[in-house]
């Protein structure tokens, strides 16, 4: 079996969960958590290089304020609860986003756990969060504009790796396999260059009842494909 290189999930479904449930939406978000250490995990065992989980997009500052400040709690909780995770599994853990945004003791942890998994090189674990795609594109577009301006690049020179090498993924390979939980047939603005020759799959499973037997569902269906990106 083939086991994809990268894997990108949007984790989708924490308050339908919830709300099967009778519970408050921040349950679904808590029991979401399980299942992303368990996710992580399985990745580790099967060989996955690269994980990125979209934890919190652009859009989400929009939602209540309870709602956000419990999610990143649970972030904030996951940093300081979980770091042996990432320890001992040598997993280098990285934020890609808007870091501006993100409260600034909150993104001095998160920096620390960057600077302390480093060289770690078992699974490249990337959390998307307070993350757009297409701000991402606007950024690479910016961050070469300046180059262009201060006459450190010729426009005529900029190719794929080139526009590539400023997004916050530089460096890694684009996702194999982007998985989507609770059945919606979005790509939420996640990863938008990386994606375009991705194989989508979409689980009706909601992310807290993820595991690593829906993980291997996946994986079996990626081996069905057959990936021609864009030839014959």
């Amino acid at each position: 079996m083939i086991i994809p290189k990268h894997i990108a999930i949007i984790m989708d479904g924490n308050g339908r969960w919830a709300e099967a449930r009778g519970l408050p939406k921040v349950m679904g978000h808590k029991q979401g958590v399980e299942a992303v250490k368990r996710t992580i995990k399985a990745c580790v065992k099967i060989g996955v290089k690269h994980l990125t989980i979209y934890a919190f997009s652009t859009e989400n500052w929009s939602r209540p304020d309870y709602e956000v400040k419990a999610l990143f709690q649970l972030l904030e909780d996951f940093i300081d609860k979980e770091f042996e995770l990432l320890h001992d599994n040598k997993i280098k853990f990285r934020i890609i986003g808007e870091r501006h945004r993100i409260q600034k003791n909150l993104l001095a942890k998160l920096e620390r756990a960057e600077k302390d998994t480093r060289d770690y090189e078992n699974l490249m674990l990337n959390i998307a969060l307070s993350y757009g795609g297409r701000q991402e594109i606007l950024n690479a577009v910016r961050l070469l504009a300046e180059d262009v301006k201060n006459a450190a690049l010729n426009p005529a020179d900029i190719d794929e790796k080139m526009f590539s090498g400023k997004l916050y993924t530089a460096g890694q390979p684009d996702p194999d396999l982007l998985i989507r939980t609770s059945g919606e047939m979005r790509i939420s603005n996640l990863l938008l260059w990386q994606i375009s020759y991705t194989e989508l799959y979409v689980t009706e499973t909601l992310w807290p009842d993820f595991d690593e037997n829906e993980l291997n569902k996946a994986i079996e269906e990626y081996n069905k494909r057959e990936r021609r990106f864009g030839g014959r």
